[in-house]
């Protein structure tokens, strides 16, 4: 987690202003009788804490469509502005129609006369029929009649699909948008030739509801677990913007993946987020909070306090007869100016924050207790 990270750093920079033994100046104090030095001390508190973690995230629009042609043809009218909301079915680009027009009532001509076939020969059927059941024709006469008579049908249903066809492409000279959203720049200007083999002509993209998707490790997510159970489907999902401030929406988390990338052994996972004011922008790189639903108790002590040798991670405490005891502790991530104790620490432990540099394990000081968190 990007917090016990930050954590290590802090830790490393610690490691080098760690406790140091003075044994002359020690000495030479005991010898003058002078006064146990003071340093400055705090209680470990236990706070009611929502476990988090933090995340580098991307925010990606639920949809996303790029706008085509569908036939050849001049571009007549765009009708919207570069960065405008958009309703789906939108008019947004006109393309000229008069050879689509044409071709829609050339086949509906064609259609007629075809009809006009169609009727004639169920007409020369209907006579047939009833020539040969008087035996006054021969039945190749009423035989061929019916021949012409599905051959008519058969031409009027391929020009049924002809009509169908020209009606289709003079739809398609109305280029509307399927989704609501803010559509983009125009990348054709009027009077220009496009077709199907063009690059789109803008992009519309969906803005509220948002996604923000981020990876998670899988030891992170079974950390979570094991901590947490139970939590993660009412989990709280903040988002940090550029300026550093917290986005005004909180999002819940809606999908993780199936499948795990092998690369990098990590997980997706994707939150929804309101995004009325349109502040979350495809593409852009925010970072991400996931804080549980649920307040926990947590024991936290001021980063001041923590120390790292070779052995790692300690603090040192003020015992009940005023002596420095250095206590090895198990931490946690850091909330604020504090770090939480997974393991180490009770209640009530005096932890020094000031002074630290002179004093020695052992040493009786006079400990001045200060408020926890300042």
């Amino acid at each position: 987690m990007r917090n016990c990270m930050r954590l290590s750093f802090a830790l490393a920079a610690v490691a080098v202003t760690g406790f140091i033994t003075l044994p002359g100046a020690i000495a030479q104090q005991a010898a003058s009788g002078a006064p146990p030095p003071s340093v400055t001390v705090v209680k470990a508190v236990e706070k009611d804490l929502r476990p988090s973690a933090s995340f580098s995230g991307r925010v990606e629009a639920i949809d996303k469509v790029d706008l085509r042609a569908r036939v050849d043809g001049f571009l007549e009218q765009k009708l919207f502005e570069d960065g405008q909301d958009v309703k789906a079915g939108d008019l947004l680009f006109v393309m000229e129609k008069g050879q689509y027009a044409a071709a829609v009532a050339q086949a509906q001509g064609n259609i007629e006369a075809s009809q006009a076939v169609l009727s004639l020969a169920d007409i020369e059927v209907k006579r047939q029929t009833e020539l040969v059941a008087k035996s006054a024709t021969p039945q190749s006469q009423l035989d061929l009649a019916v021949a012409k008579q599905q051959q008519a049908r058969g031409q009027l249903d391929q020009l049924n699909a002809a009509l169908t066809q020209a009606q289709l492409d003079l739809s398609y000279t109305e280029i509307r948008t399927p989704i609501a959203g803010r559509v983009g720049a125009a990348q054709y200007s009027i009077g220009n030739f496009v077709g199907a083999s063009s690059n789109p002509l803008a992009t519309v993209v969906s803005q509220d509801p948002i996604y923000v998707s981020f990876t998670v490790s899988q030891r992170e997510i079974l950390d979570i677990r094991k901590k947490h159970a139970g939590q993660q489907a009412g989990a709280l999902v903040y988002v940090e913007l550029a300026d550093g401030s917290r986005y005004g929406q909180v999002g819940k988390i809606d999908f993780v993946d199936v499948t795990v990338n092998q690369g990098t052994d990590s997980v997706l996972v994707r939150a929804s987020f309101a995004n009325p004011d349109r502040l979350l922008i495809d593409g852009q790189l925010v970072d991400v909070k996931v804080e549980g639903d649920k307040a926990q108790p947590v024991l936290v002590i001021p980063q001041a306090a923590l120390q790292i040798d070779q052995g790692g991670p300690y603090v040192l405490l003020v015992t009940k007869e005023n002596k420095i005891e250095v206590r090895y502790i198990v931490p946690g991530g850091m909330e604020g100016s504090d770090v939480s104790v997974a393991k180490g620490l009770t209640t009530d432990d005096l932890v020094v924050t000031e002074g630290i540099q002179k004093v020695r394990p052992g040493q009786v000081v006079a400990p001045v207790e200060a408020k926890s968190g300042s």
